[in-house]
């Protein structure tokens, strides 16, 4: 038996869920997921944070909207997903390059002095602070009621959501994408693939050029602040050369060493050394000593060449379309591209402004 669908979503992370949400109130929906629950890779993993000036232009065009959505999720939660955090940006005398590249066409961001920046996170050491400056509205983001808040939206309008269900073989016949799979066949005439580090393997199952992606490894790490200290209300910092940052979580520090290694894609473990190399650089910024880890682990943040996602259908395939290469920003712009999906899946003019779109189009990462 095979169960048919307007749309085959493969992919039950932030940008399948999200697609499967707004497709469903206007279309049939199906979503298979290989793991055994929703969101086990890169969207369980991620730092949790919206930061208005992260990423290039178009990223930040998408952020600016994604924001009203996650500030009020209409249909998705009761309330806000963003609670009050901060970002600050700090720099040595080496880092003041990348410092100014990140400010430039920054909106929001407040300059500070070393003294501003150790009265808002005590323990940085003011003498390696050549430059620094905060972005006030930057928000932590409830990634899971967004996830949740998905699924549920687009299990109310009908669609199906198959987990333990990889794709093994997918084919192109009589107008349809049929995809089988250990949970049963699968078709639809308009295949997304929402597959995050395995958005290129699912292109060659189906025999779709690839868009070059590669994933990279991120690690991260809890530890103890030192006693007496009250973190609640301190902001995420971050090294101008994103050779680490430290975020305050339950009150812990969530320290990372925004390490980019090209891996395959896998279920993502911690590289040790690459975690202690970015713990120690992290030490060097801070007047404290972590004498302990007390849970590590790693996700995989996956780019094209130019850092961009690729939302759109494919040049060589018809009804197959990209939601892939999200970065490090997939949870915080996925409200923007789950909308773009549904637009253009259903032929509706995009509410995001016609360059973002065209930045976004999969067909610039032709290798023809």
């Amino acid at each position: 038996m095979i169960l048919r669908s307007e749309f085959l979503i493969i992919g039950g992370g932030i940008a399948g869920a999200g697609a499967a949400a707004r497709l469903a109130p206007d279309a049939s929906v199906t979503l298979l997921e290989m793991e055994d629950a929703l969101g086990r890779h890169a969207t369980g993993r991620s730092a949790a944070i919206f930061i208005r000036n992260y990423g290039n232009a178009t990223l930040r065009a998408l952020n600016a909207a994604s924001e009203p959505i996650l500030e009020t999720p209409e249909g998705l939660s009761g309330h806000s997903l963003l609670t009050p955090r901060g970002e600050m940006l700090i720099a040595t005398e080496e880092e003041l390059g990348a410092f100014q590249a990140y400010l430039d066409g920054a909106d929001g961001m407040d300059l500070l002095t070393a003294e501003e920046a150790v009265t808002l996170f005590p323990l940085l050491k003011k003498d390696r602070i050549a430059a620094a400056a905060i972005e006030r509205a930057a928000r932590d983001i409830d990634v899971d009621r967004l996830l949740q808040g998905f699924v549920r939206l687009a299990r109310q309008h009908g669609a199906k959501i198959v987990t333990r269900a990889p794709a093994e073989t997918i084919r192109w016949a009589q107008g349809a994408w049929r995809v089988e799979t250990p949970a049963g066949s699968f078709e639809a005439p308009v295949l997304i693939n929402a597959a995050g580090a395995w958005a290129d393997v699912i292109a060659a199952r189906a025999r779709i050029q690839g868009i070059g992606l590669q994933p990279m490894r991120r690690s991260a790490a809890i530890v103890a602040p030192p006693d007496g200290f009250d973190i609640t209300s301190w902001p995420l910092v971050a090294s101008a050369s994103e050779s680490w940052y430290v975020k305050p979580d339950a009150g812990k520090f969530m320290v990372s060493p925004a390490d980019e290694d090209p891996v395959e894609p896998h279920d993502a473990w911690v590289d040790d050394m690459a975690l202690a190399e970015g713990l120690h650089r992290f030490e060097q910024a801070v007047k404290m000593q972590i004498t302990r880890v007390e849970h590590s682990w790693a996700g995989l943040r996956s780019f094209v060449r130019d850092r961009t996602p690729a939302v759109g259908f494919a040049p060589d395939g018809d009804g197959f379309f990209w939601l892939a290469g999200q970065g490090g920003y997939g949870v915080q712009t996925a409200p923007a591209l789950s909308q773009l999906t549904a637009d253009l899946c259903l032929g509706r003019k995009p509410e995001l402004a016609q360059e973002v779109v065209q930045a976004l189009d999969p067909s610039r990462l032709s290798q023809n």
